[in-house]
């Protein structure tokens, strides 16, 4: 799920989705307004999933999608090529890829409390909670 926004209102730190793609905003640069035109944007993202930088380049008033990242708590149930979380509101278990950094795959126990987060459908464990 997401949101519209306009190009000229992101700023550092914030989501948007380019290219399908959900990313964290880590740079914004405005042009003033010209002679004949409206004041130019661009973007830096890097992607929240694959950490793939990407660029966009529009008017102030160009519409953008703004991702909508729902957080959720779980508690690992198993570990091995995915990770089965059961979900603690829902108690239905889902499958989520194993993080790519190291330090969050070594907390990843059996019986582990996780946050994980719902973008544009994908799942990703974000941290391991001490509960």
């Amino acid at each position: 799920m997401s949101r519209p926004a306009e190009l000229g209102s992101i700023k550092e730190g914030s989501n948007i989705v380019i290219d399908g793609e959900p990313c964290r905003v880590v740079e914004v640069e405005k042009s003033k307004t010209g002679k004949h035109g409206s004041a130019k944007v661009r973007v830096v993202a890097i992607g929240i999933f694959d950490g793939v930088k990407r660029n966009i380049v529009g008017p102030s008033d160009q519409r953008v999608e703004i991702p909508i990242i729902e957080k959720r708590s779980g508690q690992v149930v198993t570990v091995g090529e995915v990770v089965s979380v059961m979900d603690k509101d829902t108690l239905e278990i889902v499958e989520i890829p194993l993080p790519a950094e190291e330090e969050l795959r070594a907390k990843l126990e059996p019986g582990a409390n996780v946050e994980y987060w719902v973008v544009l459908n994908r799942k990703m464990i974000s941290q391991v909670r001490k509960e």
